[in-house]
């Protein structure tokens, strides 16, 4: 099982080497890539020090599987070479998502539309991929017509830049170089993740409007606002759903309780609830403060909390290469 990542020394990509690791992926050789000006210096996977490849080095290397997470240019340029060389693509960008001859994959709601032929496989956003782990069993149940969703986005959502301003303005540091904002993020929210559209929307929220329609169902009408918080621990999200047939909340409990990936933590009276210092490093999805909306029937709103470095992009991409390895599905 030969395995590049590209991307390897980013944020989420050491990530990636992290997960793979403790979920003891068949690795049999190891391909770190990155961008030219990191190619030959070194990384260490499993206690193995290796030293980084370059982009043309690993297509010639001929992968059975390349985990993608270097942005939607890379992706759009060398997901296709690799692809052409017999390589199954697993990408966290943005690039291939909204592509309609690429499937848009969380392991727990849709693995099994995975075939031989997927070469490019799309990762969700991360946002996307917590709300939708939580949210699909209850859409089998009860139908969800509406979704409003408010987002409290970590900082590693962004990158290293993001962490370095805000451990910089904790600091008392206000000269820091490179900044990922426009505003400080200490002890502030900015009420923007990635860019405007002419709408008015950021491109972070139209993800979980389109993504959301593309993964579960294209009638699902979805209200987004996303945040960043000055968290590193992970993203938080509260949910309101309208769903077609009214609901019993123990039943929902159980559901939940139930649901592959999630993590119930609903006792409020005794503090019991996700928060982000608590999903760090995990890769479940935690849900609680379950209640109904008596301001409209048929109407729960919740809270949940995920790791975004980890489930939400890393895990979830890793989750992906083990179905398709299980299953028979990668180039031998």
């Amino acid at each position: 099982m030969k395995v590049a990542v590209v991307g390897a020394t980013g944020l989420v990509g050491r990530k990636m080497l992290q997960v793979l690791e403790e979920r003891d992926f068949p690795v049999t050789e190891f391909i770190p890539v990155a961008s030219e000006r990191s190619a030959g210096k070194e990384i260490v996977f499993k206690g193995k020090t290796y030293r980084i490849s370059g982009m043309e080095q690993a297509v010639e290397a001929r992968p059975r599987v390349a985990i993608f997470s270097a942005g939607g240019n890379v992706s759009l340029e060398w997901a296709p070479r690799f692809a052409a060389a017999g390589t199954t693509v697993v990408d966290n960008s943005s690039a291939w998502r909204m592509d309609p001859a690429k499937k848009l994959i969380i392991p727990e709601i849709n693995a099994h539309l995975l075939t031989r032929e997927d070469k490019i496989i799309a990762n969700p956003n991360c946002s996307t991929i917590q709300m939708l782990v939580a949210i699909a069993p209850l859409h089998e149940r009860y139908g969800i017509r509406r979704v409003v969703v408010s987002t409290y986005q970590s900082i590693t959502g962004t990158g290293v830049r993001a962490v370095r301003q805000m451990e910089a303005e904790r600091a008392g540091n206000d000269s820091i170089a490179e900044r990922a904002y426009p505003h400080p993020i200490d002890r502030n929210c900015l009420p923007q993740c990635d860019v405007f559209t002419d709408d008015g929307y950021t491109k972070e929220e139209m993800k979980l409007v389109n993504e959301t329609r593309k993964i579960l169902d294209d009638s699902i009408r979805v209200s987004a606002t996303a945040v960043r918080v000055p968290v590193v621990g992970g993203h938080s999200e509260s949910i309101n759903l309208e769903f077609a047939r009214d609901f019993d909340l123990d039943e929902v409990r159980e559901i939940l309780r139930a649901a592959p990936g999630v993590v119930l933590q609903d006792d409020p009276a005794r503090g019991v609830y996700p928060m982000p210092i608590l999903a760090n490093d995990r890769d479940e999805v935690f849900v609680g403060r379950l209640r109904r909306d008596f301001s409209r029937d048929n109407s729960l709103n919740l809270w949940v909390v995920s790791d975004n470095l980890r489930k939400g992009a890393a895990t979830n991409a890793i989750q992906i290469a083990e179905y398709l390895h299980a299953n028979g599905l990668l180039t031998d």
